[in-house]
């Protein structure tokens, strides 16, 4: 399968890393990363789905290859777990480079990138993943690597402090980011070929899953492949992990078939329902309806309601609600939509009272 930065807002990233652990959250854990390393593809034939992102990226590297020079810089942007960290091993298989694995927040200082920079072999591929959050030094070291191959070292301090230039060798930056509007335009414009990552369709994570049940070794009826996808919030890590979820349910619990009823049966147990809400998606909206009428509720008050911090509400589950219909973010404060009412099995205010127009906080 595919997958894939103190200031007065955490950033998506250390919210969600602060945040209690979520099957179907999209970052990676350390069971995640150990079986990814066994499920991920090995070319672009084996990549699924991003069907314009392989096709234009297929062309550049083919092109590369033709010329005998190496890729064009590349710039890949989505939610975790589409396939960034993938696609970046894919591009250095196929243009038959070594590649180094590093991440903004591990480059805080112009020396740390200097090091890895002056290390690299002519033609190795540097992935730096969350490149957003790297350091102002560094980045502006950056430019000058990626266009010029060079990099100033800067030896002393003060007036009698010297740059001296340092020759580096073709190499090929991938970059990674969930937040591509962070990025400096110097930066971005610097990036030869620049991809943003998708959301999967049902049926594609359909394929994720066969795939994976068959390097693991699981037998998977087509049915329970679609109930596990349906659930997987277009996400293929996120579909995954539900997997060998539920192979540990159906190895317990039944004879190791997953059919779709065993595959409902597992996601139950671990509280991710049809559409891939678990627990704390529920909480926000089940405190938004019950508590205050579907809203408009502000923020603050949200979280307080479901016992968690402000940041958790707003880039750990308001993010997949919105995404899926559920919840709209207003000026006056958070409301849910009509489809929140019918996914809980509740009735909206106005339709008990059998009035029309939306009910207001207080009932007016």
């Amino acid at each position: 399968m595919n997958w894939d930065d103190t200031a007065p807002h955490s950033t998506a990233e250390e919210t969600a890393a602060g945040a209690p652990d979520r099957l179907v959250g999209a970052d990676a854990d350390g069971e995640d990363t150990a079986v990814e390393a066994a499920l991920r593809p090995k070319d672009l034939e084996e990549f699924v789905g991003q069907e314009r992102v392989r096709e234009q990226l297929d062309l550049v590297l083919r092109a590369a290859r033709a010329r005998g020079a190496t890729a064009d810089h590349v710039l890949l942007s989505g939610a975790p777990g589409l396939g960034k960290t993938t696609l970046s091993m894919i591009i250095a298989a196929e243009m038959g480079a070594p590649i180094r694995i590093t991440s903004g927040p591990a480059i805080q200082h112009a020396g740390d990138l200097a090091a890895i920079l002056s290390s690299l072999q002519e033609g190795e591929v540097l992935f730096l993943d969350e490149i957003h959050r790297m350091s102002r030094p560094a980045e502006e070291m950056l430019y000058m690597a990626m266009e010029d191959f060079r990099v100033d070292v800067i030896v002393g301090k003060g007036p009698g402090a010297t740059a001296i230039p340092l020759e580096l060798p073709p190499f090929t930056l991938v970059g990674a980011t969930t937040r591509a509007g962070l990025l400096p335009p110097p930066l971005r414009d610097r990036f030869g070929f620049t991809a943003h990552m998708e959301f999967y369709a049902p049926a594609e994570l359909e394929r994720v899953i066969h795939r994976s049940a068959g390097l693991l070794d699981l037998d998977i009826e087509p049915e329970g492949a679609a109930e596990i996808a349906g659930r997987s919030r277009g996400t293929p890590r996120i579909a995954n992990r539900l997997l060998r979820r539920v192979r540990d349910y159906a190895q317990v619990k039944a004879d190791g078939l997953i059919t779709r009823e065993i595959a409902s049966q597992a996601l139950g147990v671990y509280e991710v329902d049809a559409r891939g809400l678990d627990r704390l998606d529920r909480a926000v909206l089940t405190a938004l309806l019950k508590l205050f009428g579907g809203g408009p509720v502000g923020l603050s008050t949200l979280a307080v309601a479901v016992g968690e911090e402000r940041e958790t509400v707003e880039e750990v589950a308001e993010p997949f609600l919105v995404r899926e219909g559920l919840l709209a973010r207003t000026p006056r404060g958070r409301i849910a939509t009509p489809a929140a009412w019918a996914h809980l099995g509740l009735v909206p205010p106005q339709q008990q009272a059998g009035g029309s127009g939306q009910q207001g906080l207080f009932g007016a």
